[in-house]
């Protein structure tokens, strides 16, 4: 079967707009994080969001936004996105750019996309509200391409002529790691030679307030204090948005490009807890299936393992069940591998938040070194006997795994390889 690679990386995040300025955050352990001003108030509880810097998309109007000028974007393009479709076609543009690849070899029938987000909710409700208030007919002929769950593929299929495979993903916090599961499938089966996977969340207060209900956003007021996954005093996460796109390709695309990959797609696996639609297995069942059934798929003992970017969103129940899950999969975790949560720097990213994070893992591999997990005074105690990272290791761990959990107990393990 075709061996899969990463071949080039786009961001749009809270802590950078393209790949330099992440590793060099990744690196520091920055964190994007800011007190954001519609949170500013007595009735909302949370107040820290890692926010995306140098774009303005609070309007529902695209017209009035605003991005980098090194990025052209056609009005007729404009019109149908959700703040989040802004940056996923900017970081689009990005990775294109850093892959090399030409117009052809964007758009052609063994090129396919896979995207995942939780549509626009800021939209939806404008919209909704303008259907209620004004009539039907006073409605945009776009509002629903760039609202709905889908508006991320609907948006870039037309935008770069994508004429392969495409397809959306909508499986909550696993959406994006699960679009990378499944794109590899697509190149290691022969159906493609290359994929583009992209994940982007609008970030705003209809994307992140809604988690303040369900009790699981931090309290704190210190941006520094607000996401500490495996930390003793954590509350809660930090909600964020942006986008992330990685390109996949097969082994002979890469051979006769000439290109330098990030790192090898290994495998991934799956599983489901089959407990709760909300919250995660007590002791992470469906999480050490899904990374035992990767490690299984990639035929790589746990003992290779080097590093693992935990899914730790720095939720009270979460991080515990995901500790419970790694302490079962990996025999020698008090010496390895080595832990670490990089939403400690980004907040968490919903769908956003597997490609975001397993580019993230293929960037510090290619830079050589590992983000240490950030803002951890004590160690949670049940979260003990794991290689958590408090700073950055200055190497490249050899194999990573990626984790991620949705609602619902969806659970997906990604391996990656330094190549």
């Amino acid at each position: 079967m075709p061996r899969v690679f990463i071949t080039g990386l786009g961001f749009v995040t809270s802590i950078g707009n393209d790949a330099a300025s992440v590793a060099s955050s990744l690196r520091e352990l920055r964190h994007g994080f800011e007190l954001y001003p519609p949170f500013q108030k007595p009735d909302i509880p949370c107040k820290v969001v890692g926010t995306v810097k140098g774009f303005t998309a609070n309007s529902t109007d695209p017209e009035d936004w605003t991005w980098p000028s090194r990025y052209a974007i056609k009005r007729e393009t404009l019109r149908s996105m959700a703040p989040h479709g802004l940056y996923a076609h900017c970081a689009f543009l990005q990775a294109v750019e850093d892959a090399r690849l030409g117009p052809g070899e964007v758009s052609n029938p063994e090129t396919g996309l896979n995207a995942a987000s939780g549509g626009s909710p800021f939209l939806t409700h404008y919209n909704h509200e303008r259907l209620l208030k004004l009539g039907v007919m006073r409605c945009s002929p776009m509002g629903i391409v760039s609202s709905i769950v889908g508006t991320l593929n609907f948006n870039l299929v037309a935008a770069f002529r994508i004429q392969g495979s495409s397809c959306g993903f909508s499986s909550a916090c696993a959406s994006s790691a699960h679009a990378i599961g499944f794109a590899f499938d697509d190149i290691s089966l022969g159906r493609q030679k290359r994929m583009f996977v992209v994940g982007a969340e609008d970030g705003n207060v209809d994307a992140i307030m809604p988690f303040a209900g369900m009790r699981t956003l931090s309290l704190q007021t210190d941006p520094a204090l607000a996401s500490r996954p495996f930390d003793a005093a954590r509350d809660g996460f930090v909600g964020t948005g942006g986008a992330t796109v990685m390109v996949l390709e097969s082994e002979d695309e890469v051979a006769r490009r000439g290109v330098r990959p990030y790192a090898e797609v290994l495998g991934w696996g799956q599983a489901s807890d089959g407990y709760n639609v909300a919250i995660s297995h007590p002791d992470g069942a469906g999480l050490a299936l899904a990374m035992r059934n990767a490690l299984r798929a990639a035929r790589v003992a746990p003992e290779q393992v080097d590093h693992i970017n935990a899914h730790a969103t720095s939720t009270l129940i979460g991080d515990i069940a995901e500790a419970r899950a790694l302490r079962a999969v990996f025999p020698q975790a008090a010496e390895r591998p080595g832990i670490s949560s990089t939403k400690a720097l980004t907040g968490h990213g919903l769908s956003l938040a597997g490609v975001m994070e397993s580019a993230f893992c293929a960037l510090a591999m290619r830079e050589g070194f590992t983000p240490g997990s950030a803002h951890i005074s004590r160690v949670d105690p049940q979260c003990e006997g794991l290689k958590i990272l408090r700073e950055t290791v200055p190497q490249a761990p050899g194999i990573v795994m990626k984790n991620s959990s949705g609602f619902g107990g969806a659970n997906v393990a990604l391996l990656f390889r330094k190549v």
